[in-house]
């Protein structure tokens, strides 16, 4: 044999022993990526029902946004129904309170007048009942005066 044959075995030795010792992690990487393969399967498996649960889910929470906007729409035709019913009251109100001023008006006037006159009327009659009373005092005192002379 012959150096070159010689360096060719011990290249070829060597190159075995590098195939070799690369083999083994290569081997352990093939398992860990046999488990990644594995747990992408299995969350890709359960991952599908999830989906599916958030769509159903989701499309809930879509009819239900949409009766709420409909619960508001009528809320919001509620209030102003309200509103209108709201302002004709205070038209109404201020009728009244308008009205009342008018009768308190009307009404005070003919009753100040009333006791006004009913007043004179009374006080007229006092001092009519005071004069004749005087006169009946000075008609006594003149006839005791009579007597007495």
């Amino acid at each position: 044999m012959s150096a070159g044959e010689v360096a060719a075995l011990i290249a070829a030795g060597a190159f075995l022993a590098l195939v070799v010792v690369v083999a083994v992690p290569v081997l352990r990487l093939r398992h860990t990526v046999d488990a990644a393969t594995r747990a992408v399967n299995d969350i890709t498996d359960r991952t599908g029902p999830i989906l599916a649960s958030v769509n159903t889910t989701v499309d809930n929470v879509n009819a239900t946004l949409g009766q709420v906007q409909t619960s508001l729409e009528g809320v919001n035709l509620q209030l102003a129904r309200l509103d209108t019913i709201t302002s004709h009251a205070a038209q109404v109100t201020a009728n009244v309170a308008n009205l009342t001023t008018v009768v308190t008006a009307a009404a005070a006037n003919p009753l100040a007048k009333a006791a006004a006159f009913a007043y004179g009327v009374r006080r007229a009659s006092a001092r009519r009942r005071a004069a004749e009373e005087e006169a009946e005092l000075r008609a006594r005192m003149k006839a005791e005066r009579r007597r007495g002379r």
